[in-house]
């Protein structure tokens, strides 16, 4: 892990959405210099839901050695950042590093996106960001090695990382765009602006709001991403700019090539995070053994037939003991799979109801699938196995998904949960 500097001391960090996860993250870490930190947030009353608050975050920056000024902040409205601005400068003297955090997202396709949540993601991530480096500016041209830090993705205009999520890409990207463009406009200044996205998934409230408690063993922690930040930030602001960085290899380049200490659970493989190029690689699977090829392939494909129904039909008998009222009340979704069987001409559905009464088999549920799985048999079964993760199988292409991708992802935490009880 990456060791303090005390290259933070004195500096006035203002980071939007640092009542918890990644931004609160960045926060302790630059406070272990001594650094002041604006917590820009709108949690100031415990969530239901979400831990954490501004006050509760304030209280952890002080003690980690740093001072906190938490501040009621809505990045959408141009008074409130603003105000929190001028409280900053006020009480700090100055601002001399913006971390635009605070994201929104949604992982639906076009037709199951609501102009709500197109409008909210659009408003937080892409005009928030906007907004708040606007302002920020004139405080940063008097700053010390000032630096706006965006947590975004690289620009990468492959159309599958648009396909299943076109709102949610275009409002990340917008931060992205952000800083392809400041980079070169505070340049004259010497104002560095640059973006860090993770390698993998992040445990973070969002996450397990999306993918449920039982994903965690598949991310890594907060740190990472906190380490890898405060080396961009300690950087020259003049000579470090226009980067599209990805966390591990900021670290790499500081040393540090074991990441154990970040991970959830280090005996687990972490689950690759979207928009790299890199995707495809860390999701190959090693364990695919190459296939007799010496029959004919009509030969072949009428053996992978045989007996394939009663293949699925061990997995779904397998899945039923899991099916418990606690899981349903958990995951309440409804998920059909379509899948192609070789020598077979139609693909078989079979279900999983996680609503109501609970059930699964072969054919269609009653209820409208949340969720629809279109992949071959052979993936299906290594999903099942263990040997590869629904959402690397998705992003690879070797399975087509329509619905929530949210509800997608509790069913991996699911899976994950019903193998380590024996399915």
């Amino acid at each position: 892990m990456i060791g303090n500097t005390g290259k933070l001391a004195g500096r006035t960090l203002f980071i939007s959405g640092a009542s918890r996860g990644i931004g609160k993250a960045i926060a302790l870490k630059a406070a272990q210099d001594g650094a002041r930190v604006v917590i820009a947030a709108k949690t100031a009353e415990p969530h239901p839901k979400l831990p954490g608050t501004i006050y509760t975050a304030a209280k952890e920056i002080e003690a980690a050695g740093g001072q906190a000024l938490p501040c009621i902040v809505d990045v959408r409205d141009e008074k409130s950042v603003s105000d929190s601005l001028e409280q900053a400068v006020s009480l700090f003297g100055g601002i001399d590093i913006v971390v635009n955090n605070a994201s929104a997202i949604s992982l639906t396709g076009t037709q199951y996106t609501s102009m709500k949540k197109f409008d909210l993601m659009h408003q937080i991530n892409t005009r928030g960001t906007y907004l708040v480096s606007k302002l920020a500016l004139p405080h940063l041209m008097k700053g010390t090695n000032p630096h706006i830090l965006n947590i975004s993705p690289p620009l990468n205009m492959k159309p599958r990382w648009f396909k299943d999520h076109v709102a949610y890409t275009m409002a990340k990207y917008g931060m992205s765009m952000c800083v392809l463009g400041m980079s070169e406009e505070f340049a004259e200044h010497g104002i560095a602006v640059n973006a860090l996205w993770p390698r993998t998934a992040i445990i973070t409230a969002a996450m397990e709001m999306l993918g449920g408690k039982d994903i965690s063993p598949q991310c890594l922690k907060p740190e990472i991403m906190a380490d890898a930040a405060y080396v961009m930030l300690c950087r020259d602001a003049k000579a470090f700019t226009g980067n599209f960085s990805i966390d591990d290899v900021i670290l790499k380049e500081e040393g540090v090539t074991n990441l154990d200490p970040y991970a959830v659970d280090p005996s687990v493989t972490p689950m690759p995070d979207f928009f790299l190029d890199a995707f495809d690689d860390a999701i190959a699977d090693p364990k695919v053994v190459l296939q007799n090829t010496t029959k004919p392939a009509e030969e072949k494909a009428a053996e992978a037939a045989s007996g394939e129904t009663g293949k699925l039909q061990q997995v779904f008998n397998n899945i039923a003991p899991h099916i418990t009222p606690e899981v349903v009340e958990k995951n309440n979704a409804v998920y059909a799979f379509v899948i192609t069987v070789p020598g077979e001409a139609q693909p078989q559905k079979w279900y999983l109801d996680l609503t109501g009464a609970g059930g699964c088999g072969p054919g269609e549920a009653k209820g409208k699938a949340d969720v629809t799985f279109s992949l071959k048999a052979d993936v299906f079964h290594k999903m099942f196995a263990g040997e590869l993760k629904p959402t690397s199988a998705f992003m690879s292409g070797k399975m087509k998904m329509k619905g929530d991708m949210s509800k997608a992802m509790r069913l991996e935490g699911l899976m994950n949960k019903m193998r380590k009880q024996g399915l």
